[in-house]
């Protein structure tokens, strides 16, 4: 899930303290380098682009794309388990301690159950897998109080009845001090 980097409408929160521009700059590189760093025989990276019309913006890196569409994050994150056959592993693009490694224990955990999350330290998620071998979860993501410390509680209430399997906790990085664990 990647937004086009463009001042002012990506990482604002970490743009009002270092600047709205050196934040772009910051969210440009650090997809380019998860490209990078993800790009691997075992899956097909794909990055789902918001706002659609960015879909094909060479200031993106040359992989496969698909548009988010409308609505909230659990509205897109919706679509793209649905536009994509399974398993499919949705991964945020501000994650700096994302391995192939993390990737591939989250395919591994969906071979042997439906659902797959990664907590990060502030109540949120820095990835959330599907099986798909059947209908997305009626009443996915419904009532997720997103960008807050309870969308991680909240997802997993959505994901009942599924069985779920937890990777480690990674980081994003949202405001300036989030920055210092972005040494790769």
């Amino acid at each position: 899930m990647v937004k086009l980097p463009v001042a002012g409408r990506v990482k604002t929160r970490l743009g009002r303290e270092i600047g709205m521009v050196p934040a772009a700059w910051w969210a440009r590189h650090r997809i380019a380098r998860m490209a990078r760093e993800l790009t691997d025989k075992r899956w097909r990276l794909v990055l789902a682009v918001a706002p659609d019309a960015a879909v094909p913006s060479p200031a993106l890196p040359p992989l496969p794309r698909l548009a988010q569409g409308s609505g909230d994050l659990g509205d897109r994150m919706a679509r793209v388990f649905g536009a994509l056959p399974g398993p499919v592993l949705i991964v945020g693009a501000d994650i700096p301690g994302i391995t192939r490694g993390h990737v591939a224990a989250g395919f591994r955990a969906l071979g042997a159950h439906d659902a797959v999350i990664g907590p990060a330290p502030d109540g949120g998620y820095w990835a959330i897998g599907l099986k798909q071998r059947r209908a997305l979860p009626r009443g996915l993501f419904a009532g997720v109080r997103w960008s807050s410390e309870h969308a991680f509680r909240d997802t997993l209430v959505t994901l009942s009845g599924l069985r779920t399997a937890f990777l480690p906790e990674l980081a994003d990085v949202d405001c300036a001090a989030d920055l210092g664990r972005d040494s790769r």
